[in-house]
């Protein structure tokens, strides 16, 4: 029988007592028993069926690590020959061509294509102008795609001019600047392909994002490194879900007197700044919508309830993914489907936690393939809070909508809604 609250808070690395009291106040305010006995249960069951599934009768943490490394590049494999049969020049288009085939967002409210090339030509970029040898903004724009351009921004300009152009140029839209579109993924021309390893260097992998736009877009570098492709892969879908999501946001909002400000926070990826978090109660849970573990392990926020949506994208990405399914079910990518949030504890002498999460095993396939010999779990905790807030709530869906709904307090109260 598992001890619930001290099973949980060994994953979570919080206090046994706190997840208790944090049980009852939420289930006197939402008449809810047994939620976290139900998430206790389901994950292991989940780590029960995986390891049964992976052939594992060793329980050490180190052993599950490994074979949970060696499943992940074993996927890639599989997904690199996969790719072979998908239309496409290079493995960056084929990458593209099978992601947009198989995310599964609608369309969404960007800023206007007309609107990127405006700001464009208001806003001189003088390193853009040197790198392509262009004499002004609009010999640039007469020979590249916009967006292409926006991309490039990010990895050609200083910081100082990216953060003046996005205080300039967003600080007065307004409903008209909006149009309906798909979400598109570009795969940047081999013109961007220098000054792009600069960016790949510092990001460590060659995909990023606009959301105001609704672009994704991949750089044509490859790292020769096992699990680096499978990771950036599962990121287009996993961006894919974030730009769908901040497009509700912004037809949310778009009517909003201080609308700008909210524009410029959700781009930015503003956190509720909490100097006591004493002061918060049980029943008001975090919105949290970075990874605060990679800027600060001991972050007070990270010992707390939270919910993080760049989880729900994940959830949703990694579904995607198992839609490429191999030969047998050691190749089926959607093993790692409804993973993402369960972690379990083993023992190697002492006890560690181990992630289950193909994000966080492929990032640590990585380290290890560079020989720093990293572990990560930081995607699972984050995924784990989420799910526990999905099942007090009745769902994803519903916790979509408390999420959109509830953005900009940078909390949910649960005596409030």
């Amino acid at each position: 029988m598992i001890e619930t609250y001290k099973y949980l808070s060994k994953i979570l690395e919080v206090d046994s007592g706190f997840l208790e009291g944090l049980d009852k106040e939420m289930s006197a305010i939402l008449g809810k028993s047994d939620v976290l006995e139900k998430v206790a249960l389901e994950n292991e069951a989940l780590i029960n069926r995986t390891l049964n599934l992976l052939d594992s009768n060793q329980k050490s943490a180190e052993h599950i690590r490994m074979i949970l490394r060696e499943i992940s590049l074993l996927h890639e494999k599989f997904f690199i020959d996969f790719l072979e049969i998908i239309e496409g020049r290079n493995r960056f288009e084929k990458a593209v061509n099978i992601a947009k085939k198989i995310a599964k967002v609608d369309k969404g409210i960007f800023l206007k294509k007309e609107l990127a090339e405006k700001f464009l030509l208001q806003r001189e970029a003088p390193n853009l102008l040197k790198y392509l040898n262009c004499k002004n903004m609009e010999e640039v724009l007469t020979r590249y795609d916009v967006f292409e351009i926006w991309s490039a921004l990010r990895f050609v300009e200083s910081n100082e001019w990216m953060h003046q152009t996005f205080e300039e140029i967003y600080k007065n839209l307004n409903v008209d600047d909006f149009e309906e579109r798909e979400i598109q993924i570009k795969v940047l021309g081999e013109e961007w392909h220098d000054v792009a390893q600069k960016f790949v260097a510092k990001k460590h992998h060659n995909v990023s994002h606009l959301k105001e736009f609704g672009i994704i877009f991949l750089n044509q570098i490859a790292e020769n490194i096992p699990g680096k492709f499978l990771r950036d892969f599962a990121l287009i879908l996993h961006y894919t879900h974030e730009i769908n999501f901040y497009s509700k946001m912004f037809l949310k909002y778009l009517n909003s007197y201080d609308f700008n400000e909210k524009f410029k926070s959700l781009l930015r990826g503003d956190v509720l700044e909490i100097k006591d978090i004493s002061n918060l109660s049980k029943f008001q849970w975090l919105i949290v919508q970075r990874y605060l573990w990679k800027e600060n392990s001991k972050d007070p926020r990270l010992f707390i309830q939270r919910v993080n949506p760049e989880s729900l994208h994940w959830a949703r990405g990694e579904k995607d993914l198992g839609l490429i399914s191999g030969v047998g079910k050691k190749l089926d990518l959607n093993l790692w489907h409804n993973l993402d949030w369960v972690g379990g504890v083993f023992s190697d002498g002492e006890d560690q936690i181990v992630s289950f999460d193909l994000e966080d095993n492929v990032m640590s396939a990585v380290s290890f393939a560079e020989g720093k010999n990293e572990y990560f779990n930081y995607h699972q905790r984050e995924a784990m809070w989420t799910k526990i807030f999905c099942e007090y709530v009745g769902g994803e869906e519903k916790m979509e909508e408390i999420l959109i709904n509830h953005f900009f307090d940078g909390l949910v109260d649960f005596k409030k809604i």
